[in-house]
């Protein structure tokens, strides 16, 4: 019998550092069983090359993204939505579209990496950070067992995530 498959869709404010690095940790981690996507309440449209080179540095995949609008998927034509993850706390405090799917959703607030002054060295640090923290709460979702869980016991353990 064939697994689901799910679509999740991580947001930031500007799309260019952490919903990046989460779409990317979840494509590599998933095996297919996920669709991963990224966007922005107020995308940047560009991606933050400290963020590229985090994931290089992960063995990560580093092409193909960009920065785009949360309104992408909420039009017509956008994927039905299993998951939305809020990952940082300015989008989490948004109004946010109407999704398609009725997702369910959890806030998984990252301190922002783009935000770090100081030598090169911290900088990517905040990012490396910022991956680490992100990589260890999709590995946990992963390991849900999502088809035994309920509508309430699945936004529970989501949050439950966003707070580890």
């Amino acid at each position: 019998m064939n697994e689901p498959l799910y679509n999740v869709l991580f947001l930031c404010t500007g799309n260019s550092a952490r919903s990046i690095m989460a779409e990317a940790v979840l494509k590599r981690l998933s095996h297919g069983r996920f669709q991963a996507f990224s966007a922005g309440s107020h995308a940047t449209g560009v991606v933050h090359p400290l963020a590229l080179q985090a994931l290089e540095r992960m063995k990560l995949p580093t092409t193909g993204f960009r920065s785009k609008n949360w309104d992408e998927f909420a039009g017509s034509g956008a994927p039905p939505l299993h998951f939305v993850f809020t990952v940082c706390d300015k989008a989490a405090g948004e109004v946010c579209p109407v999704w398609p799917g009725q997702p369910i959703t959890a806030h998984w607030g990252v301190e922002d990496p783009a935000a770090v002054v100081g030598s090169d060295e911290a900088r990517q640090a905040a990012f490396s950070t910022a991956l680490r923290i992100l990589t260890r709460r999709i590995e946990l979702f992963l390991n849900l067992p999502l088809e035994k869980l309920d509508n309430l016991a699945l936004k529970e353990r989501l949050s439950a995530i966003g707070k580890s």
